[in-house]
C-alpha cells in the first residue's frame, strides 16, 4: 500500500508543475499588456505646450529718469560736549521726544570745571584789584616826576608795572571765560526745534569732547538729496516737477527741484540735486529712501505689456505671440519700462496675445495650449482653460 501510494503521489506532481508555470507565464503577461497599455505613443514634441497668456494693451508711454535719492531732515545736530571731559549725571530725552530750542536735553557732572571756574573768579578780583592799586601808584610817580621828585627811571617802571598787571587781569579775564564756557557746556541743551531720533549714550557714561548724546533732527521740511548722472544736469533743473515715491511709507508725493550743485562730483560724475518736501505734520521718516522720477518728451503711443513677458536686450524686446494654437516670436522696438510693466513700439498691437509662463520652453512655431493669466480676458474657445 505504501508502494502504490507514493506512485500515486508521484504522478501528481507533473500536473502541479505545469499548473505553476502557466500561472507565472499568464501573470507576466497580464503585466505586460498593461506597462505597453500605459506607454504613451505620442512624441513629446508633437504634443501642445502649456503656456499662460495675457492680452497685451494699448497706452501712452512719456520717455523718464529715474534716480534714488536719501530723505533727510531740514537740520540736525549731534548733541554732546565740545570742551569739557566728564561723566553724563542725566540724559533727560529718549527718541522720538518732541523738544524746543534751548530745552535742556542732558547734564553733566562737572564739579571740577565749577571749581575751575570760582578759582579763576578769585584770581581775577585778585589781579583787577592789583592792577588798580599800581595803575593809582603809577599816576602819584607820574606827577612827582614834574617837580623832580622821582626821577624818570623810576615813573617809567611804575608805569611799565601797571601795564604788566593790565595784561595779566585781561588773561585772567580770557581764562575766566574760557572756564565758563566749559560750564555752560555741561548742560546741554536742544539747538532748535525738534525731535529726538536717537540717544547714544545713558547716565554715568563718561564722554569726551565731540562724542554725541542724543541726536535732534528738525522735520518740518525733508530734503530729498540725489544724484544724476552729468549727461542728465539740464533734466534736473530747479523748478522741474518730479513725482517722488516714498518706500517707507508707500506713498506717492508731487515735488519740484528746488536747487542743484553747479558742479558735478569729480569722481562720480555725477550732479547732486535736492527736493524739499514740507512736512508740517512730521509723518515722513528722515534716513529712508525714495524714489525721484523725472518726465521727460512728450507721451507718445505705445503698447503695454509685463516685463516678465519679454526678453529685452538695448532697445530691442523679443515677445512670444499666441496667433491660433501657434506661438510666433517677435522682436519690437522697446520705449522703455516702469513698475514692472513693459512699453513696446505700436506695431505689436493691443489684444495680442503675449506669454508670459511657460516661454522659456518655446521656439518659433511651436504648437501650445494657453490659458490667460488670472484677470485677464477669457481664455480662447477650444483652449485649455
Amino acid at each position: 500500500m505504501k508502494l502504490a501510494e507514493v506512485v500515486r503521489r508521484l504522478g501528481i506532481i507533473p500536473f502541479v508543475i505545469g499548473a505553476g508555470v502557466a500561472l507565472v507565464l499568464s501573470t507576466g503577461g497580464l503585466m505586460m499588456w498593461r506597462a505597453h497599455a500605459r506607454t504613451n505613443k505620442v512624441a513629446l514634441a508633437g504634443a501642445p505646450k502649456p503656456v499662460t497668456v495675457v492680452a497685451a494693451k494699448s497706452t501712452s508711454y512719456r520717455p523718464s529718469r529715474t534716480y534714488v535719492g536719501t530723505l533727510e531732515p531740514w537740520v540736525q545736530a549731534s548733541v554732546g560736549p565740545q570742551f569739557v571731559s566728564a561723566y553724563v549725571d542725566t540724559v533727560l530725552v529718549r527718541p522720538g521726544a518732541k523738544v524746543s530750542r534751548g530745552e535742556v536735553l542732558a547734564t553733566l557732572d562737572c564739579r571740577n570745571a565749577n571749581a575751575a571756574q570760582r578759582a579763576a573768579q578769585s584770581q581775577a578780583r585778585a589781579s583787577d584789584a592789583r592792577q588798580r592799586a599800581i595803575s593809582h601808584e603809577a599816576a602819584r610817580t607820574e606827577g612827582l616826576l614834574d617837580g623832580g621828585f622821582v626821577s624818570p627811571n623810576e615813573a617809567e617802571k611804575k608805569i611799565a608795572e601797571s601795564a604788566a598787571e593790565l595784561a595779566q587781569l585781561q588773561a585772567t579775564q580770557a581764562k575766566l571765560a574760557s572756564s565758563a564756557l566749559e560750564v555752560s557746556d555741561c548742560v546741554l541743551r536742544a539747538p532748535f526745534d525738534g525731535e529726538i531720533s536717537k540717544r547714544s549714550i545713558d547716565p554715568g557714561a563718561f564722554v569726551r569732547p565731540g562724542v554725541a548724546i542724543v541726536n535732534v533732527v528738525d522735520r518740518s521740511i525733508v530734503r530729498v538729496t540725489a544724484d544724476a548722472p552729468e549727461v542728465d544736469f539740464d533734466v534736473a533743473q530747479p523748478g522741474t516737477s518730479v513725482s517722488l515715491h516714498l518706500f517707507a511709507t508707500n506713498r506717492d508725493i508731487p515735488a519740484t527741484i528746488a536747487r542743484r550743485a553747479p558742479a558735478a562730483d569729480l569722481a562720480t560724475r555725477t550732479v547732486h540735486f535736492e527736493i524739499d518736501v514740507p512736512d508740517p505734520k512730521r509723518e515722513i521718516p528722515v534716513g529712508t529712501t525714495g524714489e525721484v522720477r523725472i518726465d521727460v518728451g512728450e507721451p507718445e503711443p505705445a503698447t503695454e505689456v509685463p516685463l516678465s513677458a519679454a526678453t529685452v536686450r538695448g532697445d530691442r524686446a523679443t515677445v512670444y505671440l499666441v496667433e491660433g494654437d501657434v506661438a510666433r516670436s517677435k522682436v519690437v522696438s522697446a520705449k522703455g519700462d516702469f513698475g514692472g510693466r513693459l512699453f513696446l513700439d505700436p506695431s505689436l498691437r493691443g489684444g495680442s496675445l503675449v506669454v508670459v509662463e511657460g516661454r522659456a520652453l518655446l521656439n518659433d512655431g511651436d504648437r501650445v495650449a494657453s490659458k490667460v493669466l488670472a484677470g485677464g480676458e477669457p481664455a480662447l474657445p477650444g483652449k485649455q482653460p
